[in-house]
């Protein structure tokens, strides 16, 4: 792993340095300033010539910083001649808007594709897409891993009776049926119907969650509105506990208001985002996919399989 550099982007630096952890390396030297009109200014201070580089950063709030960011630093990267650049995006912002749902609106997850590829990157780590086929946009290969291996495990080890799970949405149904295969659950969908953009209205609940403990799965939550409603449903419909599980704690506007009132025995989120200390909650659960990350590093750098990791 000598010629393996991991650096870090200031959108997480702590999962980066778990990820350098596990692979026993220290984070890459690297300077990061600022112009007086806010422009971001990149300085890699050792060399990375002919060098596997592997830059950790995820496209979170606040998503054009942390997105122009990695840009610019994988296009220092190239200049500086690095054999290989991958972009380790845990977050991949902007993945909502895949495709065209109206006329005249862009399809921004293609467009932050394309400016990836044309910075430089030569590979993308990410992990729980908003929607898989992103990975289409890419002419560059794309690994997208799955976080279920770890919320999976920690549910299996509070060994949970009369489980189900549940989807919020029917968007969610595909990652909720992997998630109670998995569980050797029962499998409940939240139908519901959107009233505006923030606005949510659920309409039925398709399965039986009767004296049962419901687990509500999705890939992230942002304001917590369709979280929350799927909670009160479930709760209405005879559930005797509710936790919920999510990828990306995005946790934007209200969400932590509407999170701290509902009824919820946990909310189970990962390290792709970083928690700040205004947003911790005692319900809130963080767990880390630094070693699932880690991992992938490890065997894309020394060119063994990677498939084991999507499972």
């Amino acid at each position: 792993m000598n010629d393996c550099l991991i650096f870090s982007g200031s959108a997480n630096t702590a999962l980066s340095a778990s990820i350098a952890g596990y692979l026993e390396k220290d984070l890459g030297k690297m300077g990061r300033n600022r112009f007086s009109d806010g422009e971001i200014s990149i300085a890699i201070e050792e060399n990375v010539r002919g060098k596997d580089v592997f830059v950790v950063q995820s496209t979170s709030p606040p998503v054009n910083e942390n997105l122009m960011e990695l840009l610019i630093m994988i296009d220092a990267f190239r200049r500086a001649s690095a054999e290989r650049i991958t972009a380790v995006i845990p977050y991949f912002g902007y993945a909502r808007q895949d495709r065209k749902d109206k006329p005249r609106v862009p399809i921004t997850a293609k467009l932050v594709a394309n400016l990836l590829t044309a910075s430089g990157v030569n590979r993308v780590i990410t992990m729980d897409l908003h929607a898989p086929q992103i990975q289409g946009f890419f002419d560059i290969p794309v690994d997208h891993l799955f976080a279920a291996p770890v919320t999976t495990a920690y549910f299996q080890n509070k060994g949970i009776s009369d489980l189900v799970v549940v989807a919020p949405d029917v968007g969610s149904v595909k990652m909720a049926r992997a998630f109670a295969k998995k569980m050797r659950a029962d499998l409940a969908i939240v139908d519901k119907r959107r009233d505006g953009p923030d606005e949510v209205e659920v309409v039925n609940l398709i399965g039986n969650v009767r004296n049962k403990t419901a687990i509500l799965v999705d890939d992230l939550i942002s304001t917590g509105g369709t979280i929350v409603e799927a909670v009160d449903v479930l709760k209405k419909n005879g559930a005797i506990a509710v936790y919920a599980s999510c990828t990306h704690g995005v946790l934007c506007g209200d969400a932590i208001a509407k999170i701290k009132n509902a009824p919820l025995e946990e909310l189970i989120i990962t390290d792709t985002i970083p928690l700040p200390p205004e947003k911790k909650l005692p319900v809130i659960k963080v767990l880390s996919v630094a070693e699932m990350l880690g991992e992938a590093i490890k065997r894309i750098h020394l060119s063994s399989s990677v498939s084991s990791l999507f499972i």
